[in-house]
């Protein structure tokens, strides 16, 4: 899908530019094929710009040594493609106009949160030529699927099956005609180690030189890119898909495909990785999967795209926000400070693994994070409360934090996208779960010891 952002025309520009933005990759990247063929009907070359932006609102210095990680391993890619890539830092406001005066036209990828589209619509103002956006990172456009937000994956489901089979198409991989590598116009030369031209052979420099959150660290063993993506895909098809829909929900295994840091930062692309799942036999883990990176995935996009407050306790859906407040009072057999969660001290050995998990590695298992979210609505005053403190640890240490399907999965916790459940104490309607539950399904205490909380 694309969109225009300005009304401009194409410009007399001496090169096109991809202003690479949510899909950092060179591998079948939508926005990037785009700016490819327009770069070629032109006769121009192609340069990409990517924006460096210390400030980021909750991200540190976890989130970007992966980020960087990736950018480096795509810059090398691209050059592969003819296409100079260059990483400047400081805010999109400034410095994609500014390159953009001697361009014939702005490409760039679409993303559905709000700080990535306040930038857009900045940049779309102050530069000269046509400029458009490209959906790169789901599979069925958000207005595709639905023109208003949905109350749950059942309905936006037949809405995204009946388009699917259209965007179900392999991506065509293209490359320049004109290489922009030995381009020589003003701000095109990134040789120099300097603060406008970033050098990503030396990561630690960059690091150093950045005003960053330093308090969370890079998960030690864990690396970014595209290539680590997909090596991490090729093994779980082979070795997890088929018992994916039986084995997915057991902490003490591993049976989820660890893609979600992957696709948060756009280094591999959903299209690409459902393409890839439907060459392997048919089957219900196949089906699972698909249900989740499709259909799940895309309906906390819809959330982000529709709900102006999907970071906030007021976006809730009514009814969960009414019944919670209904509640709100209700007594509570604990109660915890943020300090205290953060640093995994309550009396539950679960959910302290389920925080420990996650601070260390930067990842939570999908089960453990709707029980450990439900606990702390239930061990919060106010539901308000419960739902700040999941959202900023969450996002604070998930390699995959700060992304539509972080908002929609504590939003979950609260009610969103859920039915209304038999009325309880704190919870009101909203579904409740306990550690009963979880011993009865799972080896649950092996999970504890594993993260030093048994």
């Amino acid at each position: 899908m694309i969109i225009e952002l300005n009304p401009h025309p194409l410009a007399g520009g001496n090169f096109g530019l991809y202003w690479m933005q949510a899909a950092q990759r060179a591998h079948w990247n939508h926005a990037l094929e785009y700016a490819i063929d327009l770069a070629n009907d032109q006769s121009l070359p192609l340069v990409v710009l990517f924006c460096l932006v210390d400030d980021f609102p909750e991200a540190n210095l976890r989130h970007y040594r992966f980020m960087l990680e990736g950018l480096a391993e795509t810059q090398k890619d691209l050059e592969k493609k003819g296409v100079r890539m260059v990483v400047r830092s400081g805010p999109p406001r400034d410095l994609v106009p500014r390159l953009a005066a001697g361009a014939a036209f702005v490409v760039t990828d679409e993303s559905h949160l709000r700080v990535p589209r306040r930038w857009r619509q900045e940049v779309a103002a102050k530069v000269g030529c046509r400029m458009v956006a490209v959906e790169s990172n789901i599979i069925v456009p958000v207005e595709t699927a639905s023109d208003k937000e949905n109350f749950s994956a059942g309905t936006l489901r037949p809405r995204i099956h009946r388009q699917l089979l259209h965007f179900l198409t392999p991506l065509k991989q293209g490359r320049v005609r004109r290489s922009s590598l030995a381009v020589t116009a003003p701000g095109l030369d990134i040789s120099s180690l300097d603060p406008s031209s970033l050098d990503l052979s030396n990561l630690d420099h960059i690091l150093d030189d950045l005003k960053l959150d330093r308090t969370v660290s890079p998960v030690p063993g864990t690396s970014g890119g595209p290539s680590v993506a997909r090596k991490i895909l090729k093994s779980f098809l082979a070795d997890k898909l088929d018992r994916f829909h039986d084995r997915r929900n057991d902490p003490t295994l591993n049976f989820t495909s660890g893609l979600s840091p992957y696709l948060h930062f756009g280094q591999v692309s959903p299209l690409f990785i459902a393409l890839e799942a439907h060459k392997q036999p048919s089957g219900p883990g196949r089906d699972a999967f698909l249900e989740e990176l499709i259909v799940r995935r895309e309906l906390s996009h819809n959330f982000t795209h529709y709900n102006a407050n999907y970071d906030q306790y007021e976006g809730l859906a009514n009814w969960a926000r009414a019944t919670l407040e209904q509640h709100a009072d209700d007594p509570r057999e604990h109660l915890y400070s943020r300090e205290q969660f953060e640093r995994a001290e309550t009396h539950d050995p679960y959910w302290n693994a389920a925080q420990r998990e996650m601070v260390i590695t930067g990842t939570m298992h999908g089960y453990m994070r709707m029980y450990w979210g439900k606990k702390i609505l239930e061990w919060t005053a106010h539901p308000q409360e419960g739902f700040d403190i999941a959202l900023y640890l969450n996002n604070r240490y998930q390699l995959d934090g700060r992304d539509p399907n972080g908002f929609a999965g504590v939003a979950w916790c609260f009610g969103q996208h859920d039915r209304a459940w038999g009325e309880r104490p704190v919870f009101g309607k909203v579904r409740y779960m306990n550690a009963n539950g979880l011993r009865r399904k799972f080896r649950i205490d092996a999970y504890a010891e594993k993260w030093g909380a048994g």
